[in-house]
């Protein structure tokens, strides 16, 4: 018995376990924020992309002083 009662005592995982909880709970907040951000971001983007594609069919336009900005 002395040596399940020495194993019951013992201590020596407790970080590795707290280790494991304390990386678990980052990455699901960041999986929260990034399900979050996400729309956001996506929506920035197409607005950029539009924004290109009119300068550039705005710059390859015969008539390129007739472009507004």
């Amino acid at each position: 018995m002395t040596k399940f009662s020495a194993f019951l005592k013992d201590e020596s995982g407790a970080v590795t376990v707290d280790w494991v909880v304390l990386t678990a709970a980052v990455v699901g907040l960041g999986l929260l924020i990034f399900s979050w951000v996400r729309p956001a971001v996506s929506n920035l983007a197409e607005a950029i992309s539009t924004e290109l594609g009119n300068a550039e069919a705005c710059m390859t336009a015969d008539n390129a002083l007739g472009c507004t900005q």
